[in-house]
């Protein structure tokens, strides 16, 4: 939280907070802790200085530390430096901020003035990295290539290389917030990636650019977004069906997308409270179709001996725009350890000769059972990296004929219900992601859907 150098030194400069002997009327009264005192005597913030400071301009920082001037008495001053410290932290320019506290000095300094230093150590004109990464239930390599504060004011420019077991991408990246509101930003990107679906025997090729703005509405966080992608699908094998072969081939797509996330989670991977509503809208005229996808919501309630009970709803409607076609890329893909479990990766729903071509709708739905294992839960250590697992998931997919009406595709979305329960154990992988070895029984098995009956390995970010 950072050096406070002057605040040892502090109660005992009596003279200089305003402190006087005669302030203590007998020696009968107890006197009253210095810590009370130190919460109740006024103060002025008189100068914050920053020392260290090289290519980064101080109007941004201005906004970061504004706050400082505003506090009253020494404990506010911690407190209010305590938070500029973490915002400096968070613009990722700085490699380390430290902070000291300490009476004023000079012709002007009140008895009562402090001056506050924040010394800062820039971060390198340029830095590189290495690191795995865990998605979806696959694993890359990431090679990246980092320029932070390229003019001065927290901007950020990237190059990220990732191999992985299913995709292959590379991409450049700028970023910039907006000074003094570091949650509106917005974001440039170039960016190539080729990926295999082996569910579908389907390769895919896209060259894209992107334009993102990120801000906060209320307790919101809203993204825009224009994507501009050219699209190269393929064959993976000389035994993908013709559906697949069909759908080969260039196109070109642009889109526009909104994006709502409430999070009030206290953890991202394995949270013991709050609750997750995301809503996330494509359009695009050029491919012909609206998207509403992942209609989200994630309640969490704790119970006795630390367990949590979690359940969750996802759900996507495609729209297309007239008699054309959707394209087998912008559709829907179900099943496997990260949504219904006890069924394979992608593969369930409309299939042609083996090959899963995706759905138009969906919905799926997770009830489930978090309790720790005995190595002393909730105290720390080993023990709470693991958990329990009791589910109950259920879902469909499938492709609806608009003509019907709602109620008709309520009862399609209805009819042919998957569903599976098992038993397994979880393992966090830091904040970042986690594991999943479960012991799967699938349900409501159709024709085609591929099972995975018995024990089911998963990992990633994104868990229903």
């Amino acid at each position: 939280t950072g050096t406070l150098h002057s605040l040892d030194p502090l109660p005992m400069q009596g003279p200089e907070l305003g402190i006087q002997a005669d302030d203590i009327e007998a020696p009968e009264v107890e006197q009253e802790p210095k810590q009370e005192v130190l919460e109740n005597k006024n103060v002025v913030v008189q100068r914050v200085h920053i020392d260290g400071l090289g290519r980064t301009k101080e109007d941004l920082l201005t906004y970061e530390i504004a706050e400082v001037f505003r506090a009253n008495n020494l404990i506010d001053v911690m407190r209010k430096s305590h938070e500029a410290r973490q915002k400096l932290l968070r613009l990722g320019i700085f490699r380390k901020v430290e902070v000291n506290i300490d009476t004023s000095r000079g012709e002007d300094a009140l008895p009562n003035g402090l001056d506050v230093t924040f010394e800062v150590t820039e971060l390198r004109r340029m830095t590189g990295s290495y690191n795995t990464m865990v998605g979806n239930n696959e694993g890359s390599m990431v090679l990246g290539l980092r320029l932070p504060n390229v003019f001065g004011r927290a901007e950020k420019l990237t190059f990220q290389f990732s191999y992985g077991t299913k995709e292959t991408s590379y991409g450049l990246s700028f970023f910039k917030p907006q000074p003094g509101h570091f949650e509106r930003n917005v974001s440039f990107n170039m960016y190539k990636v080729t990926g295999q679906f082996p569910w579908s025997s389907l390769r895919e090729t896209d060259r894209g650019v992107s334009a993102e703005l990120s801000f906060p509405m209320w307790k919101t966080n809203q993204t825009l977004k224009w994507e501009g992608v050219w699209r190269e699908l393929g064959c993976l094998g000389q035994n993908a069906s013709f559906a697949i072969r069909n759908e080969s081939g260039h196109s070109l797509k642009s889109s526009l997308s909104h994006a709502m996330v409430v999070d009030t989670r206290n953890s991202s991977i394995l949270p013991r409270k709050g609750g997750l509503l995301k809503i996330h809208q494509v359009c695009s005229q050029s491919a012909l179709f609206q998207k509403h996808h992942g209609s989200r919501v994630t309640y969490l309630s704790t119970t006795l001996l630390f367990s949590v009970l979690s359940a969750s709803l996802w759900g996507g409607l495609l729209l297309p725009f007239g008699d054309a076609p959707t394209c087998i890329a912008d559709r829907f893909y179900l099943g496997g350890p990260t949504s219904i479990r006890g069924f394979s990766m992608y593969s369930m729903g409309p299939q042609s000769d083996g090959d899963y071509l995706g759905g138009e709708a969906y919905w799926a739905g997770g009830l489930h059972l978090y309790t720790p294992l005995p190595f002393r839960p909730g105290r720390g250590g080993f023990g709470d990296l693991f958990r329990t697992h009791f589910f109950l998931n259920a879902g469909n997919l499938c492709n609806l004929h608009y003509g019907e009406g709602p109620q008709a595709h309520l009862k399609k979305l209805a009819e042919c219900i998957r569903w599976s329960y098992g038993l397994g154990i979880v393992l966090r992988l830091g904040n970042i992601a986690r594991l999943e070895l479960n012991y799967c029984i699938p349900m409501g098995v159709q024709s085609g859907d591929r099972i995975c009956d018995g024990i089911q390995f998963g990992a990633g970010i994104r868990f229903l």
